[in-house]
């Protein structure tokens, strides 16, 4: 279950947890200031979940205005999605509307589950992307090189654990 605060910027009133906007509108419509107004603006701060979510929650910039289109989302997307949706959002700039909820921005990114560029370079020269090799040479390659030169367009993250190896378009 992932868990978030309702922080007021209105000093004199208390904040709330909630984990879903039923129990968000039924406190945000509960919450008074000391002198019995109405609270309308808040801080959204994630407190509890999966850690994948909170790195997305901060790469989409989440706040009151869209916080119900995130909780929606959390649950309907994969975790490749959000992988791709915090690299290329938060990592290579490109912008998102969470409200038009259009994935095609992750095409503008290629992501490799792999743990370093030496081992992006293993799989490139695995799967042909140099040309054959022949056997008699495979042992004077020079891995080390390659992943250098891989490092020019590759980058590398940690999301959630899952170190990811990524190019942004």
């Amino acid at each position: 279950m992932t868990v978030f605060y309702a922080q007021p910027y209105d000093i004199s009133a208390c904040g709330f947890y909630f984990s879903d906007m039923e129990e968000y509108d039924t406190k945000f419509s509960g919450c008074r200031n000391s002198f019995g107004g109405q609270v309308e603006e808040f801080e959204i701060q994630f407190i509890d979940g999966e850690s994948i979510d909170a790195q997305l929650f901060e790469a989409l910039g989440i706040h009151q205005g869209n916080i119900s289109s995130f909780i929606d989302a959390i649950e309907e997307w994969e975790e490749y999605e959000k992988q791709a949706l915090i690299i290329t959002v938060g990592e290579c700039g490109y912008s998102f509307d969470i409200f038009e909820n259009d994935l095609s921005v992750i095409e503008n990114v290629d992501i490799y589950q792999v743990d370093s560029l030496r081992e992006l370079a293993e799989m490139f020269v695995d799967e042909g992307l140099y040309g054959e090799i022949p056997e008699s040479l495979q042992f004077y390659i020079d891995y080390e090189a390659i992943a250098r030169d891989l490092a020019v367009e590759f980058s590398e993250t940690c999301i959630a654990g899952t170190t990811l190896i990524y190019r942004c378009s």
